[in-house]
């Protein structure tokens, strides 16, 4: 997984077990995300993975409606991906 439940949670400043099946879930699409943006052999515990992962997640944790205050994602969470993807099979 890309991120624990914990670190999420932290990320997100959730207290409390209410919204833990939410999370997961979330972190769960996060990955999936992530490895259909990039390539499947991506490095999940890279760092700039888990900054994606937190932006994914930040993003839909805070806008559930159908259609949420932004359309489009960051500019920066577009360019965390890039390199992630140019960066498969690096050994740095």
């Amino acid at each position: 997984m890309v991120l624990k439940l914990g670190e999420a949670k932290e990320y997100l400043r959730v207290d409390g077990n209410e919204e833990d099946m939410l999370i997961t879930s979330l972190i769960t699409a996060a990955e999936q995300y992530i490895k259909n943006s990039t390539s499947k052999d991506v490095n999940l515990n890279d760092e700039l993975a888990k900054l994606a992962a937190r932006i994914l997640i930040a993003h839909w944790y805070e806008n559930r409606e159908p259609v949420g205050k932004t359309g489009k994602l960051s500019f920066s969470l577009q360019s965390i991906l890039i390199q992630l993807q140019y960066s498969v099979g690096d050994s740095t």
